[in-house]
């Protein structure tokens, strides 16, 4: 005895009106209890409707591009027998460029669509066996936010079945996802010899690899692991370095007035406060002068999104290596505030206990090394950001004044940025407007 099941949009939360980017079945095939059936996308992630018994589809009452709600009947089944199982909730994936943790083990998926079933027929489960699917690479490449690949977790699965790297394979969906279609193609063009793997991370550098040296036979050696940071952030820096073009813009900042203001300013409330905090300061005034600096290249790389908000990264030293944590709403805030959490988040970090979520959403970062010392250096950019400065010690040095030279404090400022988005021009006015800001300390926004 067979039973018609018509399958409905679960919970999906506070959304309504979601667009159908992928049909993952078609009428007359054959899909097992939870399988994939179709994928929506919302504003902030993309999701699956999965079928709630096994059986064979008969209809389907939606195509690409149409709109659904929750409890909207999307496609009928007729199972051969119906288990009594709560609907599951929606496969949810994670965002396109907030996602950092590697994918979920593979399902079961077959590369194509089986053979519809007779009807009435009970489907036979497909065999798991004891074929493993081909090793896909992972690393900081394929892991951090900014580099997981536009893919719904349909797509993902269907990919590690066949050992393809998503990183490699470019999209031709909406806004540049990845469908099916473009996996396959990918495979049969490395297995036809018309396309191979690019080396460099996906990055398309065809670079030769690095020679193997055995340093034992020079002498007396340690081998030392480098820290999980390190290896996430290395690869993730040598990907923003090889993939966007830096340019770096010096100036000075006469801080002579500013240092006299900060350390009255810190005995009068008795708290710490460093140069950092008016750095930041200077940095939201001037990403509010020039929008261009407080944006980002889309996934076309065709468009800029203008944030309007004003978080800022700070890079932080810590044993295990560098990390950014994000100080948001840096324009609502007062120089006070922003330095206790400044303190906060850094005695944080160097202890590890910093969460994922903040080291994210920054709109411009910044480097200090002035505790240690140097006079410049290159940040290198902290991407999906254009532009990061970077600050070196201050140091006494001799200003002309129109008559005589007067000894004036004097603050290094390196700003890197990406030359596709800023020109040298603005590169340069940007910075000039950093260094007059912290000149003018009547004009301060504290």
């Amino acid at each position: 005895m067979t039973t018609q099941i018509e399958i409905k949009v679960p919970d999906i939360g506070d959304f309504s009106d979601i667009p159908v980017i992928e049909l993952l079945v078609a009428v007359g095939d054959t899909v097992e209890a939870e399988q994939s059936l179709l994928t929506l996308e919302s504003d902030k992630a993309m999701m699956e409707v999965p079928a709630i018994a096994a059986g064979v589809i008969t209809e389907l009452r939606v195509d690409v591009g149409d709109t659904v709600s929750e409890d909207q009947v999307v496609a009928v089944i007729e199972a051969a027998e119906v288990a009594e199982v709560e609907a599951p909730a929606a496969q949810s994936a994670q965002p396109p460029v907030e996602a950092a943790q590697p994918p979920p083990p593979p399902a079961a998926v077959a590369p194509t669509a089986p053979q519809p079933a007779a009807r009435g027929a009970k489907p036979t489960p497909p065999s798991t066996g004891s074929r493993q699917s081909p090793p896909v690479p992972m690393d900081g490449n394929t892991t951090l936010p900014a580099n997981i690949p536009y893919a719904s977790p349909a797509v993902r699965r269907f990919a590690r079945e066949l050992g393809a790297d998503l990183i490699q394979v470019a999209g031709s969906g909406r806004g540049g996802r990845i469908i099916r279609e473009d996996v396959t193609g990918f495979v049969k063009s490395i297995m036809t010899g018309a396309a191979r793997p690019a080396a460099g991370g996906g990055l398309g550098f065809d670079l030769p690899p690095q020679p193997k040296v055995n340093f034992a036979r020079y002498g007396e050696i340690e081998v030392q692991p480098i820290s999980k940071i390190q290896k996430v952030s290395g690869a993730y820096l040598h990907r923003n370095w090889v993939s966007i073009p830096h340019v770096t813009q010096n100036d000075l900042a006469d801080i002579t007035d500013m240092e006299v203001l900060r350390k009255a300013r810190a005995k009068e409330q008795g708290v710490k406060l460093t140069p950092l905090v008016f750095l930041i300061k200077a940095s939201v005034a001037a990403l509010k002068e020039f929008p261009t600096f407080n944006a980002s290249l889309d996934a076309t790389r065709e468009h800029l999104v203008l944030k309007k908000f004003f978080h800022i990264g700070i890079a932080v030293d810590t044993p295990d290596g560098l990390v950014v944590p994000v100080i948001r709403d840096c324009d609502q805030k007062d120089i006070f505030q922003l330095a206790a959490e400044l303190g906060e988040m850094s005695a944080r970090a160097r202890a590890g206990k910093l969460k994922p979520i903040e080291m994210q959403g920054g709109c411009f970062s910044i480097s200090s090394l002035g505790g240690i010392g140097g006079t410049s250096f290159t940040p290198i950019i902290n991407a999906p950001e254009v532009a990061i400065l970077g600050v070196s010690r201050s140091s006494m040095q001799p200003k002309w004044d129109g008559e005589a030279f007067q000894p004036r404090m004097m603050l290094p400022l390196c700003l890197s940025y990406d030359h596709r988005v800023i020109d040298g021009a603005n590169g340069a006015r940007f910075t000039r407007y950093l260094a007059n800001y912290l000149e003018d300390i009547g004009n301060m926004d504290l």
